[in-house]
């Protein structure tokens, strides 16, 4: 028995969940920017970059998954063992969760840095500051979920 289903499962589950996440918080954000910018089209440089942020979440999220596809015999690679399927699986839940959770809590900060923007423009910087310390989070899920990907098809299981 081989784990194709488990690699394949998990890249589905990585892509998924993490684009879930993305496409929650920007389209809050989204919906908040456009509030202010009609009453203010010239906020929409400022309005655009904090209605991205939430947005790389799905990106890490595809990023595994496209990495799994690569690596498990579908788009290259070999057909993974049971073991390497699960390990596959396993990383795939660290970005999927972490993307969602971390994609929801930066939409909702997103928000309310376009809001704090929106009353006084200077505060923009620190509108982003806020709302980039929520993708510290992403960033560590990804990476985790990155290092076991690039490492299960040298492990012997």
């Amino acid at each position: 028995m081989n784990g194709i289903f488990f690699a394949l499962l998990g890249a589905s589950i990585a892509t998924a969940l993490a684009g879930f996440g993305s496409a929650k918080g920007v389209g809050g954000a989204a919906q908040a920017s456009m509030g202010v910018l009609s009453e203010d089209s010239s906020m929409f440089g400022k309005m655009l970059v904090l209605t991205l942020l939430p947005g790389t979440q799905g990106l890490y999220g595809f990023i595994v998954g496209f990495l799994v596809l690569v690596n498990c015999g579908v788009l290259g690679g070999d057909i993974p063992t049971l073991g390497q399927g699960l390990a596959y699986f396993g990383a795939s839940l660290a970005i999927g969760i972490g993307g969602m959770v971390s994609g929801f809590a930066q939409g909702k900060a997103a928000v309310s840095g376009i809001a704090l923007s929106a009353k006084d423009d200077r505060n923009f910087s620190k509108a982003m500051v806020s709302v980039t310390l929520v993708e510290i989070y992403a960033l560590l899920s990804f990476i985790v979920s990155l290092l076991v990907v690039i490492t299960v098809p040298s492990l012997k299981i």
